[in-house]
C-alpha cells in the first residue's frame, strides 16, 4: 500500500524513523523520555511558534510578492504572540543547548524554513535579542545540510 502524506512534519518524522539506524537520531529514541520531549517540543512548533510566524510571513513577504501591503496591525500583533513563545523558548534554552535536551531533532529541524527567510529581515531582532534563542538558533543555522538548503531557499 503507498501513503501519500501531504504533511511536512509528518513526512519528516516518518523520514526520522525509517532512517535512524543510519544517521542522527532526531526522534530521542534512545528513550521513551525523550522521545516524548522531543514530541511536546514538535507540538509548541507546530502550534505555538507556527501560527504566528506563518501569519508574520504572509506579511513580509506574501503580500508584497501579491502587490498587497502588509497589515502593520496584524504584524504587531502576530510578533507579540511570537515574543511569548521565543521567551518561553529562552528559558529552555537556558536549561539545555536544543529544545528537546542537550541534542538536535525535529523539535529544533522543524524550526528552520521560516526562520531561514525570517531572520533576514529586520524583525529578526526578536530572535538575536533573547542569548540563548540566538545561540540555538546560529547553532542549527551553522549545519552544513542547513547551510546547503538555507542557500537554495531564495525568495
Amino acid at each position: 500500500m503507498n501513503c501519500v502524506e501531504p504533511e511536512s512534519r509528518a513526512i519528516s518524522k516518518y523520514l526520522a524513523r525509517k532512517y535512524k539506524d543510519t544517521g542522527i537520531d532526531l526522534l530521542g529514541s534512545t528513550s521513551l523520555t525523550e522521545c516524548t520531549i522531543v514530541d511536546t517540543w514538535m507540538e509548541v512548533e507546530s502550534h505555538q511558534f507556527n501560527v504566528p510566524m506563518q501569519q508574520i510571513m504572509r506579511q513580509m513577504v506574501a503580500n508584497p510578492m501579491y502587490g498587497i501591503a502588509s497589515d502593520e496591525k496584524i504584524m504587531e500583533t502576530q510578533l507579540e504572540k511570537l515574543e511569548k513563545v521565543l521567551d518561553v523558548y529562552e528559558e529552555r534554552l537556558s536549561k539545555s543547548k536544543y529544545l528537546a535536551g542537550d541534542f538536535y531533532s525535529l523539535a529544533d529541524l522543524h524550526h528552520i524554513p521560516y526562520l531561514v527567510y525570517f531572520m533576514r529581515f529586520p524583525r529578526s531582532s526578536v530572535i538575536t535579542s533573547r542569548p540563548h534563542v540566538s545561540a540555538w538558533w546560529k547553532d542549527i543555522s551553522s549545519r552544513p545540510a542547513t547551510v546547503k538548503v538555507a542557500e537554495a531557499m531564495t525568495l
